[in-house]
């Protein structure tokens, strides 16, 4: 929460990036060495129970239960199966046309997801950042304290 709050539109990005490329690289590299096509969604759907198990872990800790985000992967895996079987003589075809539709569909997906997240920064402000150790706390610098050090 407060690296999305913090950096909002920069994680909002890399996590479009890095969450879409999971399943699609993972199906398409499945279809094109073992030939069956229909994968993507098995992957989505694996990675949202995983998710969803995360969730109740933080939420059996005592976070909010909106504290973890499970990212919207079946509607964007879905219609990379769909890609599938309306390209299969082509897989190029299948790369190019099934990875442009995750790449676009599952940004849109979770930027509703993350709308209706209650406010990011009222939840931040509860839960704030564990405190550092000693050896980690940044320490302000100290310059022009004495004029004779280097």
């Amino acid at each position: 929460y407060i690296f999305y709050t913090d950096w909002m539109w920069t994680s909002f990005v890399v996590f479009s990036i890095s969450q879409s490329t999971m399943p699609a690289v993972g199906a398409i590299y499945y279809m094109l060495f073992t030939g069956v096509p229909g994968t993507a969604t098995y992957y989505a759907i694996i990675m949202t129970i995983y998710t969803w198990v995360a969730k109740g872990a933080w939420f059996a800790l005592g976070y909010p239960y909106d504290f973890i985000v499970v990212p919207v992967w079946i509607p964007s895996a879905m219609l990379l199966d769909l890609t599938y079987w309306a390209t299969r003589r082509n897989k190029h075809a299948a790369i190019i046309i099934g990875g442009t539709l995750v790449g676009l569909s599952f940004p849109l997906f979770n930027m509703v997801n993350l709308l209706l997240v209650r406010d990011p920064l009222e939840v931040a402000f509860k839960y704030p950042r564990p405190t550092l150790p000693a050896y980690m706390t940044p320490t302000e610098p100290q310059v022009g304290k004495f004029y004779n050090s280097p």
